[in-house]
């Protein structure tokens, strides 16, 4: 069973994606917040496995919240899905940067929402093609600035997987385009996150795109 706290300030909304949430019974809904503070508290009590965030609300807002989430060591394990209707450039960017799993647009058919619960939960970053569009272009904005220090202490093979994971590609396309086994890939991504001292996998795709090893054109 998949434990979630869902912070929403309009209790409606709240309701309705409960009630979507625990449709199909593999997943419980095991606190309920009106505000990043109070989000941070049910967290704290409950122990969920995905939190249901937010973005704009009173008080703490939800990038707020996340970032206090995924930071504090006692609350490790537990992902922020952002569920929002904001697909602001600097939103976005900032959610995935505040240690964010996944961000998805209020939009969202229920069966995905649903699925992209299982997936946080599983371990695998989210993200609805809008945000993915977003993401890609607040990065080719950006790459006039890139940071070169960041991967200057990465292997070259490194690099080459940390290119692939920010062109979105899975462990198994990384592994076939350099010519090496999956396994070595999984290594690779692993050996990543631990350098670069990101949380998971969709940190590692913004660490690409902050370097340009994505790829990005406007």
């Amino acid at each position: 069973m998949i434990r979630v706290v869902i912070a929403e300030d309009e209790p409606l909304l709240r309701g309705g994606l409960r009630a979507l949430a625990e449709h199909d019974g593999d997943i419980t809904v095991v606190g309920e917040a009106d505000q990043g503070g109070t989000a941070l508290a049910r967290t704290r009590e409950t122990r969920p496995d995905v939190v249901l965030m937010d973005v704009r609300m009173p008080g703490l807002d939800g990038i707020a919240a996340t970032q206090l989430i995924t930071e504090d060591p006692e609350l490790a394990g537990i992902v922020v899905l952002v569920l929002t209707t904001f697909a602001e450039d600097d939103t976005v960017v900032e959610a995935l940067r505040a240690g964010a799993a996944g961000y998805l647009l209020k939009d969202i058919a229920p069966a995905d929402l649903r699925a992209a619960i299982r997936t946080v939960a599983g371990g695998h970053p989210v993200l609805s093609p809008d945000v993915t569009a977003t993401v890609m272009r607040a990065a080719a904005r950006a790459r006039s600035g890139v940071d070169t220090d960041l991967i200057a202490h990465l292997a070259p093979r490194e690099v080459e997987v940390l290119a692939g994971v920010g062109q979105g590609l899975s462990n198994d396309e990384i592994a076939a385009a350099l010519f090496i086994s999956p396994a070595t890939a999984r290594t690779y991504v692993s050996r990543l996150l631990g350098k670069l001292e990101a949380r998971d996998r969709a940190q590692l795709v913004v660490l690409a795109h902050r370097t340009g090893l994505a790829g990005i054109q406007d």
